[in-house]
């Protein structure tokens, strides 16, 4: 039976802000348009966060008992390290998934019943990312989802269960915030190439090689300061954003530098503190 600290452990906190910073960024954008619901919000962010550590727990389950996880370097994972039997963890992720559902009823049903169509998009891709017999994370499809739901799904979907429509400002906030959250799926899977490989999972790191992708993480963490600037020009509070410049700059060097294995660990932290600083500031300018 695993300990209460290896289930926190296995539920990897250190990617928690990529689904909390698209709330927060949301909520700027409705308090930009003067109809920030704080309710709502509260509730998007339990919808957003209990699907995180639903798709980590399903992640354990699925890499788990494929082996996919043994010998691999980074958080613990609780059914490779065989801390917590497979029905437990499986457990664990069903229930997360399940609360998520029950939370997301709640906002579809003030707002717009077509959200029960995407939230059901939302499980189903967090599940069958490493799920399934065809998990598409194994198919280099990763990052191309994390893009869609913890970016653009995420911020678009917050701001409409508040304001009830979708600026154009949500749009343009969801981009760099998705950027930020694939800049953390690079970072993990960049460390985790050579046991991937081992183990035939071709996630997108392994079919670009350790050069390219280390090059993608480093676009990835520049790209949000130049979007940033074209949303200034109509919001040029959300300039506030570039003040978390200096903290892409230890990350991006550690990978840039060729750090491997362990040495990328710190990379994780490095990047959701980014999305944190990212995020609230940015939130913050398109809130004023």
């Amino acid at each position: 039976m695993a300990t209460l600290s290896q289930w926190v452990a296995g539920s990897r906190p250190r990617t928690l802000p990529a689904s909390l910073v698209p709330v927060v960024v949301g909520t700027g954008v409705a308090l930009g348009e003067g109809q920030a619901v704080w309710w709502r919000a509260l509730l998007a962010a339990f919808v957003a966060l209990a699907l995180q550590i639903g798709v980590n727990y399903s992640n354990d389950y699925s890499d788990g008992v494929r082996g996919t996880d043994e010998g691999r370097v980074g958080p613990l994972r609780l059914v490779g390290s065989k801390a917590a039997p497979p029905g437990q963890v499986l457990g664990a992720a069903l229930g997360c998934f399940l609360a998520a559902a029950v939370a997301g009823l709640v906002l579809a049903a003030v707002t717009s019943w077509w959200l029960l169509a995407v939230g059901a998009l939302a499980i189903l891709a967090a599940w069958f990312y490493t799920g399934g017999k065809n998990p598409y994370g194994y198919r280099a499809l990763g990052e191309v989802s994390v893009f869609v739901f913890f970016g653009l799904v995420a911020v678009v979907g917050t701001v409409y269960v508040q304001v009830e429509g979708i600026p154009w400002e949500a749009w343009a906030a969801a981009v760099p915030i998705g950027l930020l959250a694939c800049a953390l799926l690079v970072a993990n899977n960049l460390r985790d190439i050579p046991t991937d490989e081992a183990s035939g999972k071709r996630t997108l790191a392994v079919v670009l090689g350790d050069r390219r992708t280390r090059l993608l993480y480093a676009a990835c963490t520049a790209l949000p300061y130049t979007i940033v600037l074209a949303v200034a020009a109509p919001h040029p509070w959300a300039l506030l954003a570039l003040l978390s410049a200096p903290l892409s700059l230890p990350p991006t060097q550690t990978v840039l530098k060729g750090a491997t294995g362990p040495g990328l660990i710190p990379v994780l932290g490095g990047t959701g503190r980014l999305q944190l600083a990212y995020g609230g500031l940015l939130a913050l300018g398109l809130a004023l």
